[in-house]
């Protein structure tokens, strides 16, 4: 019989409950006095038990009613806090939001726009998770990642690949090093250096554009050394290893024995946001939202 009891017989029985008079509830709805009376008698047959005792005196709720207030109360309550919660998932205000980058991004402005990002929506439980580009774009397919920050993102069936950021690039040499009084170097002055470098499995494109820069120049990098991360591609080059050839965000990160260079060349790397085609978490478009124009050096 509870299955017939609808939202607004809950309206109408807080209200006199309230009141405990049928004419201030009824104007309280803005309705008229017997159809609210009429509700409430059907109210009580559906519940099969009084819910007021009326009488000359008035109005009063009886035990069960009591009882019964207490919990519409609580049911109009959690009613209206799931309806809020909706909302602000749907506006993505809140939920759970999945971003993977690549370790080179964080020496951009990605961190300024996470910090922004949380101080905006606090209640979004963010999970940061630093993968290369190869690791990022299978997880992006899957959906276990809402939002890649890619390191020269690759076309990937599933994934959308928006650019954001190009950068050129630098020469990254031990401070001993005999260009490293030089302003700027050109790629042709680095052939015959032994090269410490990422392995090309982890970001192809990454890879051949860093390539590109010395091949347009005549020649291939002989690497000596690979190495997962900047940081320690940056202590292998300082400990004389070798050189290297960065994206110039990594120019950022102070290593003892190490000075970048500018590189007199036309390649670039890119920063991309990945993101799955038809990826629908509200958290993701407001974060994206929010995101673009910082990563791209422009105002909100």
């Amino acid at each position: 019989m509870y299955k017939e009891i609808e939202f607004r017989h809950l309206r109408y029985f807080l209200a006199v409950a309230e009141t405990l008079h049928f004419g201030k509830a009824a104007e309280k709805l803005g309705m008229a006095q017997p159809p609210l009376s009429q509700q409430i008698k059907n109210l009580e047959r559906m519940l099969g038990y009084g819910l007021f005792d009326r009488s000359t005196r008035g109005v009063k709720l009886t035990r069960v009613g009591r009882f019964f207030e207490e919990r519409v109360r609580n049911t109009i309550a959690k009613m209206r806090d799931d309806v809020e919660l909706t909302r602000r998932l749907g506006a993505g205000k809140e939920g759970v939001l999945s971003v993977g980058f690549s370790g080179s991004i964080m020496f951009t402005a990605l961190p300024k726009a996470i910090r922004a990002y949380r101080k905006m929506h606090p209640k979004v439980e963010l999970r940061l998770h630093e993968l290369v580009t190869s690791e990022q774009l299978p997880a992006l397919r899957d959906g276990a990642l809402s939002v890649g920050f890619l390191r020269d993102g690759e076309a990937a069936e599933g994934v959308r690949i928006e650019p954001v950021l190009r950068e050129s690039y630098v020469a990254v040499l031990p401070q001993a090093h005999r260009l490293a009084g030089k302003a700027m170097v050109a790629p042709i002055d680095l052939k015959g250096e032994p090269f410490v470098l990422f392995a090309r499995r982890t970001g192809n494109l990454a890879f051949d554009r860093t390539m590109a820069c010395c091949e347009a120049a005549g020649f291939r990098p002989m690497i000596v050394q690979e190495a997962p991360q900047w940081p320690t591609v940056l202590r292998l080059v300082a400990a004389g290893l070798g050189v290297s050839l960065a994206p110039t965000c990594v120019g950022k990160l102070t290593t003892p024995g190490v000075v970048y260079r500018k590189l007199r060349s036309r390649h670039w790397s890119s920063v991309d946001i990945g993101t799955k085609v038809d990826v629908e978490n509200p958290a993701a478009q407001e974060f994206l939202r929010m995101v673009r124009p910082l990563m791209r050096g422009k105002p909100s």
